[in-house]
């Protein structure tokens, strides 16, 4: 039986079952529970952020002064309670589920990744390196949430996460007796004590493998702590040392054979779960340090806790953009007055402007006065009869918004950049971003200065995202961005997406269910017809503008029907004629929808699922991992149908094979994949309505030839050259292939242009980046490397996330001295503290010199107010009413180390009269008042 590493983890809960299947049938290939339950890492992972979320959501709210009360246990309940008064409509749980997937997969792909790596599982006891990886992914962590760089910060949490569960199965700390966590891993100023040295013997030999507690006498009297040696290519261990075990442990052949994991239950149930327990409670140790490091607020943004989506323009600010901009600008301003304080509020807003031969920089911000201020500023000055750096405009955005983001661009000129096609649809693809044009007189005197691009690029871009190229004069721009007001919205889901190129008569058929709202059908093309009618058979066409079913506008080349809200459930049909390209979108507002990721299995000594960051391979089936979401959870819909659906061109739909594994978690394989671009369908039942459903993904996905292979393993220093080594293999003709690597901040890179490869046979390269000394800390490079056949007819492409972080010295948290407490005057009686008051005074100061960022309350009613932050010492005090009697104040370093002040009034004698000046430790031998790390 394979040794997984701690608990088996595959990527997901979904995968965790798929593989439990397959192992009850064949070899076993993942973590089995021998029948009394299982726990991976994606299990105590979802344990841990759900309680941490829960608990943060409940602490916001009684911030804010609202209830927290989730009317169920799904996430979507919990993302609709967390938001509180803003959530009084359809709010999706998608982003939630996202995160969350975000996490687990990278929490897994380190068994792929790093199978071979004792530090990052905590083998062969490599504890100080394992160590230094928590460290530097925590300090890396902490800088990209201060930087609004979430998507890294998930990733690096779900491989730090994985390290640190990793301790507790595959050391003695449980043997030894601890049931807590050993805090010293996550604290990097405290040292790891009383480790093995390389000649300490430290297990017996156990013949049959499976002996209960192989660890020697003096190791647990002496609470000596060890870690099983792994061996994946050789059985080399040092002498007396113990194994990790397993049949792909090497070692555990080579006397003292056995080992001593606790990956699986196995032959000691109790050691086990005290391993499971110990690693939990670690998890939710290191999500509160990263929580209080960077606030509730941006925690829960971290975790795709948001009203809406972010709502993001790049804009053309040439000399000719002048209407453009001010139109730009009376659409944000629009949104920011209606949506402001509902479930519709853009959770952030994100602003590029270009221009030639400039771009950016990327404005974000969380507050509209802000965003207001930033548009107000841009001029159309500029520019020229030259086409624009449009391209690399929209590249800030996609690498610069979280996934799944509304873009919207504005412009009147082709690109010039067009040489970054290729990437923006990488990114839009590894993003699953929507990006929308409004392109006003292309065809006007700036499209003759560069021929190879064309409004087309446009079109083709928008119709891999699921967006909309819409073009319109500059006087019909204001009656476009309805489009705008429509998508920038919660819940917003898409029912259908058709492209005819050239067009032709058609009629498309789907189904309206009754959760959706806002139902809108845009069509986008010239010389149409079209008519659409309901379930009941009633009809209306493009001349009637107010009609039976709903109102219809048309400019420039979009056609907007907006159905009324009391139309119909069940299949709706819409004919459209016309011999020029046009497209179909329906979407709506619904909290029913999905998300899903394209999943290779790989092998090793802990194999499992990846998700992947490129094309899936042709010419093999394609397997899916889905998880649906309904009005009250995945309990409250059933799946009957998963296919794979082309776009453009003739209809039809390739079927999957559905596994469902519960919880709205499916499995689905689909055998034949269509050529050409294509989409995900689902179709299902709404159990609370009893109505079917029908919902698509928007990014066009194809399949390739070609696969990459790349893996950022640590963060970069600035100034400090990094070296990534990548693979590229194709499984069609071999020859000479391209390579091109962009990064989104012009870093310096290095790497070879080409590639010759062999049919089946990987070739290795190695690209260089190097950050420039001045590099802020925590910022991230969006890395897109892609390899394209000498005919150009196929290409694949990864996409790589690299976090920036200065190396850090300071691991001293901020400290407090006691000055006084004041408390004299609290009644015994709890029913009488209504009109006394206590107070407490502390000095606050930084440990190391780096300064300390912030002071905040943490629990307490109270009213806290210090002196300045730049000072050596910083004066605090805090005042509440006797029924508030604990208080707990947060002070963090510029670094993120995480101080926290304690005190509470509660007693059972007398009246509390300590007016101490003392440090806390000390202080903690006579009061309460302590500083815990």
């Amino acid at each position: 039986m394979n040794p997984c590493s701690v608990w088996g983890f595959v990527m997901n809960s979904l995968l965790v079952i798929a593989l439990l299947a397959l192992a009850l049938s064949g070899p076993a290939t993942a973590f089995v529970s021998d029948g009394r339950g299982v726990s991976t890492h994606v299990s105590i992972t979802r344990t841990a952020l759900l309680q941490k979320v829960t608990e943060t959501c409940r602490a916001v709210a009684e911030k804010n002064g609202y209830e927290f009360n989730p009317t169920g246990s799904s996430p979507e309940e919990l993302v609709q309670a967390c938001l509180g008064p803003t959530a009084t409509g359809d709010v999706s749980g998608a982003k939630f589920h996202s995160a969350l997937q975000d996490i687990y997969t990278q929490n897994g792909l380190v068994d792929r990744d790093f199978a071979n790596s004792p530090p990052h599982h905590f083998n062969s006891e490599a504890f100080l390196k394992g160590r230094g990886l928590i460290t530097q992914g925590m300090l890396a962590i902490k800088a990209n949430i201060r930087n609004k760089k979430f998507p890294t910060a998930r990733e690096t949490l779900g491989r730090v996460l994985h390290t640190l569960q990793d301790f507790y199965s595959h050391s003695n700390w449980v043997e030894l007796g601890y049931t807590e966590p050993y805090i010293n891993l996550i604290t990097p100023g405290l040292p790891l004590d009383n480790l093995a040295d390389m000649n300490t013997a430290t297990c017996s030999d156990c013949a049959s493998g499976t002996c209960p507690n192989q660890l020697l006498p003096n190791i647990l009297k002496e609470k000596i702590l060890t870690s099983g040696y792994m061996g994946i290519d050789s059985s080399f261990k040092p002498k007396g040392k113990c194994s990790h075990g397993g049949a792909a442990d090497l070692t555990s052949t080579e006397s003292p054979r056995g080992g001593i994991s606790k990956d699986r239950q196995g032959n000691n149930l109790a050691l086990h779960n005290a391993a499971v327990n110990a690693a939990t409670a670690a998890t939710l140790q290191l999500l509160e340090d990263v929580r209080l490091a960077v606030g509730d607020d941006d925690f829960l943004r971290m975790m795709g806790i948001a009203r809406s989506s972010v709502l993001c323009f790049v804009i053309d600010t040439t000399g000719s953009m002048s209407d453009d901009i001010e139109e730009a600008r009376s659409i944000i301003y629009e949104i920011i007055d209606s949506y402001k304080g509902t479930q519709d509020e853009p959770s952030e807003y994100i602003l590029v402007p270009f221009n030639d031969p400039d771009f950016g920089p990327i404005i974000r911000t969380t507050d509209d006065n802000k965003i207001k201020e930033e548009i107000s500023k841009l001029n159309a000055d500029g520019g020229g009869d030259a086409p624009e750096m449009c391209l690399s405009g929209l590249q800030l955005a996609l690498t610069g918004a979280p996934s799944s983001s509304y873009i919207y661009v504005f412009t009147d000129a082709i690109a010039k950049d067009i040489e970054l096609k290729d990437s923006i649809m990488a990114l839009i693809r590894s993003t699953q971003s929507k990006v929308s044009f409004f392109i006003t007189e292309i065809f006007g005197r700036r499209r003759r200065s560069l021929r190879a691009a064309s409004f087309g690029d446009y079109r083709e871009i928008a119709l891999v995202s699921g967006g909309q190229a819409i073009q319109v004069s500059k006087s019909e721009l204001p009656q476009a961005t309805d489009i705008i007001l429509d998508t920038s919205t919660s819940a917003l889901v898409t029912v259908l997406q058709r492209a005819r190129n050239p067009g032709k008569q058609e009629t498309f058929s789907f189904v309206l269910d009754e959760s959706l709202k806002n139902i809108t059908i845009y069509i986008t093309g010239t010389a149409i017809t079209f008519t659409l009618t309901d379930p009941a058979g009633v009809t209306q066409s493009q001349n009637e503008i107010i009609g039976k079913l709903g109102t219809i506008k048309a400019v420039g080349n979009l056609w907007r029907i907006r159905l009324y809200s009391d139309k119909q459930t069940g299949p709706w049909q819409i004919n459209i004629n016309s011999n020029q390209p046009y497209t179909l979108q329906i979407t709506g507002q619904s909290t029913i929808t999905f998300i899903y990721n394209f999943v290779e299995s790989f092998a090793g000594p802990h194999p499992g699922y990846a998700v992947l960051t490129g094309l899936p391979q042709a010419g093999q089936p394609a397997t899916l991992m889905l998880s649906v979401m309904g009005r009250r959870g995945p309990s409250s819909m059933t799946t009957e149908h998963i296919g794979l659906a082309k776009v453009s061109g003739s209809e039809g739909v390739s079927n999957g094979v559905i596994t469902d594994m519960g919880n709205g978690d499916i499995l689905v394989t689909v055998d034949a994949v269509p050529e050409g671009e294509f989409v995900v369908t689902v179709k299902g039942t709404d159990k609370v309505s009893n109505s079917v459903f029908q919902r698509q993904s928007t990014t066009q996905v194809s399949v390739s030839k070609v696969k990459i292979q790349a893996v950022v393993g640590s963060s970069v220093e600035p100034g400090e050259d990094f070296k990534l080594p990548f693979s590229v293999m194709t499984q069609g003709s071999g020859g000479t292939y391209s390579i091109g690597v962009r990064n989104d901040r012009n870093f310096p890179m290095s790497f070879l242009n080409e590639l010759t490869l062999t049919t089946g046979q990987y070739a290795n390269a190695t690209l260089t980046i190097t950050p420039p000394a001045s590099t802020e800390s925590g910022t991230d490079v969006t890395l897109t490397v892609e390899a394209k056949s000498s005919d150009g007819v196929d290409s694949n492409y990864v996409v790589l996330r690299l976090s920036v972080v200065t190396k850090i010295t300071d691991f001293v948290q901020p400290s407090c001295e006691g000055v006084s407490v004041q408390a004299n005057d609290c009644p015994h009686d709890l029913a009488q503290c209504g009109p006394f008051q206590w107070e407490l005074s502390a000095n606050i100061t930084d440990g190391n010199g780096t300064g300390i960022e912030s002071i905040s309350l943490h629990q307490g009613n109270g009213t806290l107010i210090y002196t300045s932050l730049s000072a050596p010492i910083i004066q605090a005090n805090y005042n509440a009413s006797c029924c508030s009697q604990i208080v707990e104040i947060v002070a963090v370093d510029k670094v993120g180390n995480v101080g926290k002040c304690y005190h509470s009034i509660a007693r059972s004698g007398g009246p509390p009269t300590l007016t101490l000046s003392l440090p806390l430790w000390i202080y903690l031998l006579v009061s309460t008042f302590l500083l815990r790390p």
